[in-house]
């Protein structure tokens, strides 16, 4: 049976709960926008940018413009929106496009958990960094391992690294380290919980929608999957490079 045209497609929501698609607090937020120094007249470019909450953050108060650049497009109509009403729309624009195609240069590269587009973590540092100017920066977060994973882990999220192997692909592709941190387990705890929470409250509200099996099996699969396999296992690491 057909839902109900008023009950919402829980899979366009599952965003709709999260800041920024990445485990990441205001306040480590404001110390890695801090690092990568955007300035006055700055090019900003987020590749993969989502919505663009953290390209907006790094653009607003600097007097810089930004290129927000993404597939997803209710992401972008999102990130569209956030600019109209933040007075930013005649500064950042957003653009739907590949993030491996564009080969515009930008004084100050964002690229978070985004590598997968470019090539994986190698080719995308190699990347980024034909794109930065001697003199840029890159904000580049990646997920990576920083103790050995389980091998269900390690199965689960065959394409991570470590992060020494990480930083070796920093050092091979000319990128200097200005900041390394990573998520703690409050931010990870967080982003995992606001990437479920607009499903779970559409469950809570719709339980008797003949999608509601369905989205009640998957929402608990992806929780034990989080506390039983990758919690405190699995690591985001935010790196501001120069070059």
């Amino acid at each position: 049976m057909a839902a109900p045209s008023s009950v919402p497609d829980p899979a366009r929501t599952r965003y709709d709960r999260m800041r920024w698609n990445t485990p990441l607090s205001h306040d480590h937020a404001a110390l890695l926008l801090e690092r990568l120094a955007v300035g006055e007249g700055d090019r900003v470019t987020d590749l993969g940018c989502g919505w663009g909450e953290l390209l907006l953050q790094a653009v607003e108060p600097t007097g810089a413009t930004g290129i927000g650049v993404d597939t997803d497009a209710d992401g972008l109509e999102r990130g569209r929106a956030l600019a109209v009403a933040r007075g930013l729309d005649s500064r950042v624009r957003f653009v739907e496009a590949e993030g491996a195609s564009w080969d515009e240069p930008a004084d100050r590269l964002l690229c978070i958990g985004s590598s997968h587009v470019l090539g994986g973590t190698g080719p995308a540092l190699a990347r980024l960094a034909e794109l930065t100017p001697r003199g840029g920066r890159l904000l580049f977060g990646d997920a990576c391992w920083t103790a050995p994973p389980t091998a269900v882990a390690a199965e689960m999220f065959e394409e991570v690294e470590s992060l020494t192997d990480l930083l070796e692909h920093v050092h091979a592709s000319g990128w200097r380290v200005l900041h390394l941190s990573t998520a703690d387990q409050r931010e990870w705890d967080d982003f995992e919980s606001t990437w479920r929470a607009a499903r779970q409250e559409w469950l809570i509200r719709h339980g008797d929608d003949g999608r509601a099996p369905e989205v009640r099996s998957r929402l608990d699969a992806q929780l034990d999957a989080y506390v039983r396999t990758y919690r405190g296992v699995l690591q985001f690491c935010y790196l501001v490079l120069g070059r």
